[in-house]
């Protein structure tokens, strides 16, 4: 069987935890190449994988490669639109993490290059590999929530802002800091449920207020630490967004914090219909309330690894030329919405489209 040539481009934190994992676990993958600026971090995944063939600091060596077929794009946020653009016309098919890039109007420049190159860009929103979640995207269509009208996203931790004045709270490199990392995943799987939604007003407050002085933040723990400049480094992004969007179909309520000053971490979604409700326990499995029998239970599922499962959607898709539900096509509504919130906050109003 011939096997997939592919290049690892960012051997950070993602890359280490799931990515090189799950392609390592795929029989037919060839890794020709570990990407990273920092030599001893590619190198250190060539020593833990055999399947690691080369380990490079410059990813142009991956696009020239014709062996190569696709990349998988593993870098701070603000690095995205640079190297999928080269890839897409390097003519590689791309596997970008999410979010896309840092604002909308570049994630919609690499949409249409990888529709003009005929290449697939698949982005890495992984619940939509999500058993649960696929479970209420199909509940949803087979009618048993009735009219979803109304969703509550709740995504709140505890002081736990990553690795602070470091890439992550660098607007200029992140895009933005709470609602970018961890909203898009919530707003994207809600989009995913809904079959598609529409945005048509929003109203957001962001604010930057538990590390507005960062050598005086206080924190029992710090993932990204490795990454953190709290001595010279920049926090200019949300710590805490709260805000309602509506859509042509249910509207949106929500709240999220990296940091407040609340020590009970509540990461989860309601889906409220006029048949039924649910609750999705992020990452978790969910409860059902039906409101004819007014009886509650929770569906067994399995909880596979949703990345390993997006990860091997995309290498059947190289050979299929299919696209698969993770596509750049299908996450921009959630980028427009993401940009669109920020604006809100910004002007201090409501933002019609």
């Amino acid at each position: 069987m011939k096997k997939t040539v592919v290049a690892v481009i960012g051997c950070g934190r993602i890359a280490i935890s799931q990515h090189f994992p799950a392609l390592d676990g795929i029989d037919n993958v060839r890794i020709k190449y570990a990407c990273d600026i920092i030599y001893e971090k590619a190198e250190a995944m060539k020593y833990k994988y055999d399947k690691v063939e080369n380990a490079i600091t410059d990813y142009r060596i991956t696009l020239e490669d014709p062996e190569v077929e696709a990349v998988w794009v593993l870098t701070p946020n603000y690095m995205h639109y640079e190297i999928t653009m080269a890839a897409l016309r390097a003519d590689k098919h791309v596997f970008c993490e999410k979010p896309v890039t840092v604002n909308y109007t570049l994630s919609c420049e690499m949409a249409e290059e990888s529709r003009k190159r005929g290449k697939l860009l698949e982005i890495g929103v992984c619940n939509r590999f999500s058993e649960p979640v696929e479970m209420l995207e199909r509940w949803n269509r087979e009618g048993r929530f009735g009219n979803i009208y109304h969703i509550y996203c709740s995504f709140r931790g505890y002081r736990s802002i990553p690795g602070l004045g470091g890439a992550f709270t660098t607007k200029a490199e992140s895009g933005g800091g709470v609602l970018i990392d961890w909203g898009v995943h919530f707003f994207d799987l809600v989009f995913y449920i809904l079959g598609g939604a529409k945005v048509e007003t929003v109203s957001c407050d962001a604010y930057c207020e538990l590390a507005k002085d960062m050598k005086s933040y206080r924190y029992e723990s710090m993932w990204a630490e490795d990454t953190a400049n709290i001595e010279n480094g920049i926090n200019d992004v949300d710590d805490f967004i709260s805000g309602y969007v509506r859509t042509d179909k249910a509207n949106i309520s929500f709240n999220g914090a990296w940091a407040q000053n609340i020590d009970i971490p509540e990461m989860f979604v309601d889906f409220l219909g006029d048949k039924g409700g649910a609750r999705l326990e992020y990452g978790k499995r969910f409860t059902f309330w039906d409101g004819e029998t007014l009886q509650s239970f929770s569906p067994e599922s399995d909880l596979p690894n949703h990345w390993a499962r997006e990860d091997l959607a995309f290498i059947e898709a190289i050979k299929t030329g299919k696209k698969t539900k993770n596509n750049i096509d299908e996450v921009l509504e959630t980028m427009k919405l993401l940009e669109a919130l920020y604006e809100s906050s910004k002007q201090k109003k409501e933002i019609s489209y």
